[in-house]
């Protein structure tokens, strides 16, 4: 077993996205819809891409209906597609359920061995987003993936993750006008997280992240009722996951109930740490998913004067 990083120490960062570049797509969780993966692709194309639909995206288990194939032929899919040299990123058609399913069954010194690459996903990606960061050392970008809605439909959310793969120096902070402070005050740390629930399901896995120390978590989720976020919230601080922490950067909270019922939960349960907490700063499920790299330094900046909240990265995402 290799040792766990320090939440502390920034990742491996993957080189920027150029015309002609080839994309492989891949399909970690559940089944992809046919007819949005093709548009997607095709947004793909006009922005100077070569896309590389891997052979398994198109699969349903034969048994499990919510995954996208068995879980071997999944983790070959992100298996070649990281260890083709002519691949420079992987792109996640859809998320849904699964990823952790398949994250132990992937060859994780082969893809050390690749190198980093650019990896987009969000939702239940979040899994391997960690395994990414623990057991590779890999920044990764929690943005849109290809055959969502979120990806189709909004050119705000689009627009973001073009901007983040080609030309990473020019959105380098992050802030919807929604942004604002539940928790005052400036925080630096390195960027981790993702989807809050499978952030809670991985305490105890032998790949799990031991602390938060030197951290800024970046949380969000769908689905979750205030009680149950509460409970998610509850695992991470009593597993002392959150121990270390330097700040919280809040996202969309899309389908978990009246969000004043949701904004009581954060605080009651991120409010006593003493960090600094930032809310609604878009990304995630909600209308505008904005791309936020993950494994890299990062300021948050929730000024108590009600000024714009911000989440700057200290480098650009990628080379």
């Amino acid at each position: 077993m290799t040792a766990v990083p320090s939440s502390a120490a920034p990742l491996a960062r993957p080189p920027r996205l150029r015309p002609g570049a080839r994309v492989a797509v891949v399909a970690p969780s559940g089944p992809v819809p046919a007819d949005r993966l093709e548009a997607g692709l095709g947004v793909l194309r006009d922005w100077g891409l070569e896309p590389v639909v891997m052979p398994h995206v198109h699969d349903v288990h034969p048994e499990l209906d919510y995954l996208a194939g068995t879980d071997a032929d999944r983790a070959a899919d992100l298996r070649a597609a990281w260890c083709d040299p002519s691949v420079d990123a992987v792109f996640c058609a859809r998320g849904g359920y699964g990823a952790h399913r398949m994250v132990d069954l992937l060859d994780w010194a082969a893809i050390r061995a690749a190198g980093p690459k650019v990896f987009v996903g969000y939702s239940d990606i979040t899994a391997l987003h960690e395994a990414f960061a623990l057991r590779a050392g890999y920044a990764t970008l929690h943005g849109p993936m290809v055959a969502t809605e979120r990806f189709l439909e909004d050119a705000p959310t689009r627009e973001h993750l073009r901007a983040t793969l080609f030309e990473p120096d020019q959105v380098r902070t992050l802030g919807l006008d929604t942004a604002a402070a539940l928790v005052p005050g400036r925080a630096r740390g390195i960027l981790y997280g993702g989807c809050v629930s499978l952030l809670a399901a991985a305490i105890g896995t032998p790949h799990a992240r031991p602390d938060a120390q030197g951290g800024l978590l970046a949380i969000e989720d769908t689905g979750e009722e205030p009680y149950r976020l509460d409970g998610i919230l509850t695992r991470l601080l009593r597993s002392g996951a959150l121990a270390g922490l330097s700040g919280v950067i809040c996202g969309s909270w899309q389908e978990c109930g009246p969000y004043e019922k949701v904004r009581a939960v954060l605080a009651d349960r991120l409010g006593p740490l003493g960090i600094p907490v930032i809310e609604e700063l878009g990304f995630g499920h909600g209308p505008t998913a904005l791309t936020v790299p993950l494994g890299v330094p990062a300021v948050l900046d929730a000024p108590a004067d009600g000024g714009r909240c911000t989440l700057t990265v200290e480098v650009p995402a990628l080379l």
